[in-house]
């Protein structure tokens, strides 16, 4: 027996309710948090040397790795990525 789809898809379901964008730019901020975490747990290095690093405090910092705030600069990923020897890619889809 065959079953069929019920409803629409998630992303169908986030746009008809009008936070697809929010829902999107959060999961993205979720995976960039992830990535840079584990670059630091590889390199050992403290959120207070990669704000030495970046000529920044901690607490814009724990910005950058606050996955509900999304009023990170980009600049400040680049400087964050930089620091970890790591370059950040953007495209546009």
């Amino acid at each position: 027996m065959k079953k069929k789809n019920i409803g629409s898809s998630l992303d169908g379901f986030l746009e008809d309710e009008g936070i697809l964008e929010e829902a999107t730019a959060r999961a993205q901020k979720k995976a960039l948090v992830f990535q840079l975490t584990e670059v630091m747990e590889e390199t050992r290095m403290s959120k207070a040397e990669l704000a030495r690093r970046t000529r920044t405090s901690v607490s814009q910092i724990n910005r950058l790795f606050d996955p509900n705030n999304d009023k990170v600069q980009l600049n400040t990923i680049q400087k964050a990525a930089h620091a970890m020897g790591k370059q950040v890619r953007l495209e546009l889809v």
